[in-house]
C-alpha cells in the first residue's frame, strides 16, 4: 500500500476451478453458509445489551477452510443514521468489513452474497425504498458476485462451482409491501421468477441451490417468509414441478434461528429448505405455529448463533451433499446427508 508491503499473518490468495468436465469425476468441495451478521457500534445501536456478539464465529468458519462462502442476506445492518444517505450506507458497509475476526476469512476464501432487508434498507423494506439504486451500487462494490441477470435491477445472479449451480435471488427489489392489500402480491416478481425457471431448466447441475433471503418451504405464514405471499410461492413450486427440474435445494436465512424444512410432494422428490441463522445477530425462537409445522425437521432447530458447512463428494453418479451445523465455538450440532439420487 502506497509502495510499501503490508505484512499479513494469513495468506492472501484465491483459487481457480479445475477443468474436470469430460476428464474426471466432479471435484469434492465445501462451502460455508449462513445469514444475519450484526456488527455492533454502540453510539448508533439501540441502548442495552449489544445485539451483535461472538464475532469469533468467523474465525471458526475460516479454520474449517471452505472453498467459498455464501452469505444468505442481512450480511450487515443499516441503522437509522445510515439508510437515507449514500455516505452513511458506505460507512456502515466499511465498518462491518473492518472487524479483525473477518480479515483472514475475507483474504483467501471466495465470497458470494444476496441481500435481505437490513443490508438493502430499513427493516422490512420493499420495492418502494427510496435509496434502492444507491443500495444496489454499494452492494456491487462490496461483493464479488461474478454476474448479474439484470443490468440495473436487483442483485439476482448465478454462479457455478464444480457440478453445482447457485441461483442468487433478490427478495427486495420487486417485492410488494408486506401489508399491501390484495392477493397475488409480488415477492420475487414475474421478471425474476421467469428468469429463475428458465435458468433452472437450462442448468445441468447435480445440485441446484436456490438462495433466498426469506424461507421458501416453511408453510406457516410467519414474519416475512414466502408463505406470506402464498400465490406467488405456489406458482414457483408448481412451475418447478411442471418442468420436472431435478436437484433443487433451497438455502435461506432471516429468521435468527436455524431449521430445516422438508416438503414431501406427490409423485416427486422432496424439497429441502436449509435456514441457517444467525451469525452474530441476536438469536430468536420459532413461533408456536412453526414448531408444529409438518415440514419441520425438529432435530435441526438451533436457537444459538451458528453456521453451516456444506460439502459435496462422491463419483459423478453418486454425489452426496453433507450439511453440518456448528455453533460459535465450532461444536458440531447436527449433520444431514442428501444423495443426489434422492432429488430426481
Amino acid at each position: 500500500m502506497d509502495g510499501k508491503k503490508v505484512a499479513r499473518p494469513y495468506p492472501l490468495q484465491f483459487q481457480t476451478q479445475q477443468l474436470w468436465q469430460y476428464r474426471t469425476d466432479p471435484p469434492a468441495f465445501s462451502f460455508a453458509f449462513g445469514s444475519c451478521a450484526y456488527f455492533s457500534e454502540p453510539e448508533y445501536d439501540r441502548p442495552g445489551t449489544p445485539y451483535g456478539q461472538q464475532y469469533e464465529i468467523f474465525t471458526k468458519i475460516d479454520s474449517l477452510r471452505p472453498d467459498f462462502m455464501v452469505w444468505g442476506g442481512d450480511n450487515n445492518y443499516y441503522r437509522e443514521v445510515d439508510w437515507s444517505t449514500r455516505t452513511g450506507m458506505l460507512r456502515r458497509m466499511t465498518h462491518g468489513r473492518s472487524f479483525p475476526q473477518l480479515q483472514s476469512l475475507l483474504a483467501h476464501t471466495h465470497h458470494y452474497a444476496i441481500w435481505d432487508d437490513h443490508d438493502y434498507g430499513p427493516n422490512d423494506s420493499d420495492r418502494s425504498f427510496w435509496m434502492k439504486r444507491d443500495a444496489l451500487d454499494i452492494f456491487k462494490q462490496f461483493w464479488g458476485n461474478p454476474n448479474y441477470a439484470f443490468d440495473k435491477e436487483g442483485i439476482t445472479g448465478t454462479f457455478q462451482w464444480g457440478d453445482c449451480q447457485f441461483f442468487m435471488l433478490d427478495d427486495r427489489w420487486w417485492r410488494a409491501p408486506n401489508e399491501l392489500e390484495g392477493s397475488n402480491k409480488d415477492y420475487l416478481g414475474k421478471k425474476q421468477l421467469d428468469w429463475l425457471i428458465d435458468a433452472l431448466k437450462f442448468s445441468q447441475a447435480t445440485f441446484k441451490f436456490v438462495v433466498c433471503g426469506g424461507q421458501v418451504i416453511n408453510p406457516a405464514a410467519q414474519f416475512e417468509n414466502y408463505s406470506v405471499y402464498a400465490e406467488e410461492r405456489e406458482e414457483l413450486l408448481k412451475r418447478i414441478a411442471e418442468q420436472k427440474i431435478p436437484g433443487v435445494v433451497f438455502l435461506s436465512g432471516d429468521r435468527h434461528h436455524t431449521a430445516v424444512h422438508k416438503l414431501q410432494r406427490f409423485n416427486a422428490y422432496p424439497f429441502y429448505d436449509f435456514t441457517i441463522s444467525p451469525f452474530t445477530s441476536g438469536p430468536a425462537r420459532q413461533t408456536k405455529e412453526e414448531a408444529v409445522s409438518p415440514t419441520l425437521l425438529p432435530e435441526t432447530v438451533l436457537t444459538e448463533r451458528n453456521f453451516a458447512v456444506m460439502s459435496l463428494s462422491g463419483a459423478k453418479n453418486e454425489r452426496v451433499l453433507t450439511v453440518k451445523a456448528y455453533n460459535t465455538r465450532g461444536e458440531l450440532k447436527w449433520t444431514k446427508e442428501i444423495k443426489a439420487s434422492e432429488l430426481k
